[in-house]
Formats: structure tokens, C-alpha cells, sequence
């Protein structure tokens, strides 16, 4: 199995933006030493006293400077609030930073309506998914050059490297963006951590409706990638006292508190306790919104979770109060699995 990272630039508690970024960095470059296969930064609106991953294509950019080998990608930029072609630029400037390393992974996602606004994006189309996959094919028209001579954008450039061009993975939480991807025959991950009910169904739907690609960037066989929310510790006791923090903030996150993270201890104390650990086994038809668990428990997880959806990588997402945890446990997990360090 193989194992990437999101990284979600968290502000550290009286700490700024620039803290957050150093962390990223760190976890990035560590990352790259165990093995993992990719790196990929996330788009938050709104809330950058606590979450500073805003602008990933700014973040990627530095990122590629700090690594040599992994793989580096947007997780996701959010394509409801860009042009095409100006995301097909920024994504042509990040490839010729990191050459033949770079995945463009698209999403779409509506912030609060006055980051919206500031965006200056429409909250409703009348058809979303036939104006999300045209901007996906967009972009990927763009990145690789594959307009028709008769088009208006044919001689349009876009920065490019003498490598591979970057890889356009469609990600999503639901099955309708399953199929989008599954049209496009395009890669495809998903986001379990935000809708983990719909995570068997979003594959099967993918898999069921996959056409073999007719852009330049696609596939001819259906691929996947799952993302779960899951940290590892020395026990089991352990990483479910880690884990609490992102069970917290999502207890906050239902009442309206989006994007704030407790420390462990608030954690604990909002949640009355200490949750119990994650079993070893979960019932088939278990699919928990954060997973936790020794290395040896945590790697049977997600191996279970990703036979579950028939992928072969999974991309680790984490909600921690601590950066040393979190470098912790991506340590723990890396050896588990048996990741080759570089």
C-alpha cells in the first residue's frame, strides 16, 4: 500500500501564518525521507487565524524548492472559484518549478457566503456538475496543450517543463463527482474524512460509469486514492487520546465553529472523555470519520478500508493539536506500512 499526505497548514496556538508554513514545510520535507508517494496542500477561505492553507499554487511553489523527489499537488484548488486557464497556468508554473512532480488536483467547494462573495463566485449554477466537469476538461486542455487548431484558446501557452506535465486528479465527497471523474476517465480521490458514508458507493459509481480517456491527461483504467482521517501513536490508548481533537472539532464544526481545533486536553473535556480506541477489525459496514490506533493497528485499518474501495494508495489527513504528534505519527504509520525511505 502506498501512503500521501494533505497538509492543511494549521496555525499553531499563538502563532501566525508564517508558523504554519514552516511547519508545512518541515512536514513536507520529512515526509519525503519516509516514502510517502505525495504531498499534497489544501484551500481553506475565511478562516486563516487557525487554517493558513489558502493559496496552494503560492504554497506549492515554495514546496517545490524545499523537496527534490515527492510528488506535489493541490488538495484540492477549489475550481468553482478560478478560470480555467488561470489555474492551467499556475499549475504550468508549478511544473516547471518541480519537473514531471506535480498533480493538479481540482475540487469545487462553497465557503460562508461572504468569502464567496470576496471570491467574487456565483454559490448556485444551474447545472453544477455539467459546469464543474467543462472546467476540469478545461484545465486539462490547457495543461496539455490539446485544443483543436480551430478553437479560440489553440494558441494560448501556458508555462511548461521538458517532463510530464502536471497529472489533473478529480477529488470530491460524493458520488456525483465520482462520476464526473469517471466520464473525463480521469484519476480520482476521495475525500472520506468529510463523508465517509458515501465512500463505497462514490467508487462503485466511479468503476460502474469509468470511460477510457479522451484527454491527453486521463487514463485508460480506473484510479483511485481514498482519503481518511487517521493518526497513529505508540498504543492504541494513546492515539485515541490524540484523536480526540478531531472528534472535537467536529462536534464544533456541527454547531457552526468551522475551522477552530482544541488542544487535547479541551478535546477530551468537551467530549466528556477520552474516546475509545479504534477496533483493530470494523464491521463491514463501518466506516468511521477518524480512525486511530498503534502503528500495527493503524496499517491493518487502512488496509481494510482501502480493499474496502478496491485503491492501492491512501492519503493520510490528520486534525492534531501538536506538530511533533503529528511528525510522530506520520513516522509510526511510514514504518508500519514498510515505506522505502529515499
Amino acid at each position: 500500500m502506498d501512503l500521501s499526505l494533505v497538509d492543511l497548514s494549521p496555525v499553531p496556538d499563538d502563532g501566525t501564518a508564517t508558523d504554519a508554513y514552516a511547519n508545512t514545510v518541515e512536514t513536507a520535507r520529512r515526509a519525503e525521507r519516509l516514502g510517502y508517494s505525495r504531498f499534497w496542500v489544501a484551500e481553506h477561505h475565511g478562516m486563516a487565524d487557525t487554517l493558513a492553507g489558502t493559496t496552494p499554487e503560492v504554497l506549492l511553489g515554495h514546496l517545490a524548492a524545499e523537496t527534490d523527489a515527492i510528488r506535489l499537488g493541490s488538495g484540492a484548488v477549489l475550481l468553482n472559484h478560478y478560470s480555467p486557464f488561470k489555474v492551467a497556468e499556475e499549475f504550468g508554473a508549478l511544473d516547471a518549478l518541480a519537473p514531471g512532480r506535480v498533480d493538479a488536483g481540482l475540487g469545487r467547494a462553497n465557503g460562508s457566503p461572504a468569502a464567496d462573495r470576496a471570491l467574487g463566485t456565483e454559490r448556485h449554477v444551474q447545472n453544477p456538475d455539467e459546469d464543474h466537469r467543462e472546467k476540469i476538461e478545461a484545465v486539462v486542455n490547457h495543461l496539455y496543450d490539446e485544443y483543436p487548431d480551430d478553437h479560440p484558446y489553440a494558441d494560448l501557452q501556458i508555462p511548461r517543463s521538458d517532463g510530464e506535465p502536471p497529472v489533473p486528479w478529480v477529488l470530491g465527497s460524493s458520488p456525483s463527482s465520482a462520476a464526473v471523474a469517471a466520464e473525463l476517465g480521469l484519476p480520482y480521490c476521495f475525500a472520506a474524512f468529510i463523508r465517509p458514508q458515501f465512500a463505497v458507493h462514490a467508487f462503485e459509481e466511479y468503476r460502474e460509469r469509468f470511460e477510457p480517456s479522451r484527454l491527453a491527461g486521463g487514463t485508460d483504467e480506473p484510479q483511485g486514492m481514498v482519503a481518511v482521517n487517521a493518526v497513529c501513536a505508540e498504543t492504541d490508548e494513546e492515539a485515541a487520546r490524540l484523536r480526540a481533537v478531531a472528534e472535537a472539532s467536529y462536534r464544533r464544526m456541527q454547531r457552526g465553529e468551522v475551522g477552530t481545533r482544541p488542544s487535547v486536553e479541551e478535546a477530551i473535556d468537551e467530549l466528556g472523555g477520552v474516546p475509545d480506541p479504534t477496533p483493530a477489525a470494523l464491521d463491514s459496514d463501518e466506516w468511521p470519520r477518524a480512525i486511530s490506533g498503534s502503528p500495527e493497528t493503524l496499517s491493518g485499518l487502512l488496509e481494510q478500508l482501502a480493499d474496502r474501495v478496491g485503491v492501492e494508495e491512501v492519503m493520510i489527513q490528520q486534525v492534531v493539536a501538536d506538530h511533533e504528534d503529528t511528525l510522530r505519527s506520520h513516522e509510526l504509520l511510514a514504518e508500519a506500512v514498510g515505506l522505502a525511505p529515499r
